[in-house]
């Protein structure tokens, strides 16, 4: 795999809030959209000066409603028609099951034990009827081994954080890091050769 340019949804009111959002489907607030916008036209500009033209690109979001949102606003910016591209369900952000629409202040109130033993543990602990980020991996690297051509992808904060373990190889350093990682929704990520870099 050759390149991939990774986006995170824009914001939306439960990333504002801190909420716990996983795979309910919230929809991207003005924030996030602006987000997308200027993603959008930041990855025109680095197309541009690489000599590429976004016609060069596979396309492929999560189904989710603030991933595909997205990718329609950032594809728009790359003077594209938005509803160009496809979608895979694998790219489907990590569900917190019985956690999702909860802070972590609000669940230590009532699920201490249980929020303090995934807060050590990211990587193999699971929420009640939600999923692990070894999980997600599990489901996110044979997408990526699959990726064939150039893809610009728009997902979510822990998918990027399952993959960039597929890229930088599966260790136990890079698995505590990479689950704690910040996912930025104002910039992008370009990955080259099993690196990878913000922009």
């Amino acid at each position: 795999m050759s390149l991939l340019i990774f986006v995170r949804h824009g914001q939306t009111d439960w990333n504002r809030e801190r909420r716990l959002q996983g795979q309910r489907d919230i929809p991207l607030n003005n924030h996030g959209r602006s987000q997308a916008r200027d993603n959008g036209r930041a990855i025109a500009r680095w197309l541009e000066a690489r000599g590429m033209a976004a016609g060069q690109l596979d396309f492929v979001s999560s189904p989710m409603g603030r991933a595909r949102e997205t990718m329609e606003i950032v594809r728009a910016g790359l003077g594209l028609p938005p509803k160009g591209y496809r979608v895979d369900d694998r790219l489907k952000e990590i569900t917190f099951g019985d956690w999702e629409g909860f802070t972590l202040p609000e669940l230590m109130r009532t699920q201490a034990a249980d929020v303090e033993r995934r807060e050590r543990d990211k990587w193999e602990t699971v929420p009640p009827a939600g999923e692990s980020y070894e999980m997600l991996y599990r489901r996110i690297h044979p997408w990526y081994g699959e990726l064939a051509r150039p893809t610009l992808a728009v997902a979510h904060g822990g998918v990027w954080r399952a993959l960039q373990v597929a890229i930088e190889g599966h260790s136990p350093e890079t698995t505590a890091s990479a689950a704690s990682a910040d996912v930025r929704q104002d910039r992008f990520i370009v990955v080259e050769n099993g690196r990878f870099e913000w922009i």
